[in-house]
């Protein structure tokens, strides 16, 4: 990874955080990008001061597409050949019965698991398809290939991921662009904050009892499969804690 050029989206905490410790402490420089500036540039000057590695702060709205690519085109010439991309910003929000879950959660999730990966990867994929080099890694979950109850529409976000991600494969495929994704199954990060509106009580619920992922597990998972070499792609990694087989069973203790 020495040298090479890392773009994490929703850097600010979680799987992102831990992505960008992990590509530094390997010796690639980094972008990162989200909504909250304070966050990552407190992450920057920690990454720069421990790990010697250059780091640019993004700010924006992924959801806006004029704003994805405004800061895209503000980077200097030097900093425009990423060689990878990590997808991982992204959200559930509400967990309601489809009937009566809320519109704006919808738009939310959908504006950004699906529209605001298109927006960045559209752009990147570009550059990458005429260097011919490049790899785009998808953050998704085992949410892509299970519904569960009141799940509906995260679940259909993370759905429309693994067809993207798909097509994108294939598309990309003459250009040298490998395209993956790592599909987690529970994770304790500010996820289930999120999903539950900030109540932390209700969140914390979700990983009582048992012991799920750490975001650095799926950054592991994520360093692995960008670092492989370039004839090899890991289409889809799914990682999982050990209580949990799949997307409908958990074993926890009472």
């Amino acid at each position: 990874m020495q040298g090479k050029i890392v773009l994490i989206t929703g850097a600010s905490s979680g799987i992102g955080k831990a992505s960008a410790w992990k590509f530094a402490e390997s010796g690639a420089n980094l972008i990162i990008t989200g909504r909250r500036k304070e966050r990552l540039l407190d992450l920057k000057s920690a990454i720069e001061d421990k790990t010697g590695m250059k780091v640019q702060v993004l700010s924006f709205d992924i959801r806006n597409q004029h704003e994805v690519k405004s800061a895209l085109n503000s980077l200097d010439d030097k900093w425009k050949n990423i060689d990878i991309l990590v997808n991982n910003a992204g959200l559930a929000a509400g967990l309601d019965e489809f009937q009566d879950a809320s519109l704006d959660d919808w738009e939310q999730m959908i504006d950004t698991n699906v529209k605001g990966l298109l927006y960045i990867s559209k752009i990147i994929s570009k550059e990458m398809s005429e260097r011919k080099s490049g790899h785009i890694i998808n953050i998704s979950s085992i949410a892509a290939s299970n519904v569960y109850q009141k799940g509906h529409v995260y679940c259909a976000t993370k759905h429309a991921v693994d067809a993207i991600t798909k097509g994108m494969r294939i598309d990309l495929m003459p250009y040298n662009v490998r395209v993956s994704s790592v599909s987690p199954g529970l994770v304790e990060t500010e996820f289930s904050l999120v999903r539950f509106k900030w109540d932390n009580e209700t969140a914390e619920n979700v990983y009582k009892g048992y012991t799920p992922l750490k975001a650095e597990d799926v950054a592991d998972s994520v360093f692995y499969v960008a670092n492989t070499p370039t004839h090899v792609n890991i289409n889809d990694l799914i990682i999982m804690p050990t209580a949990q087989p799949n997307a409908y069973y958990l074993n926890k203790e009472e």
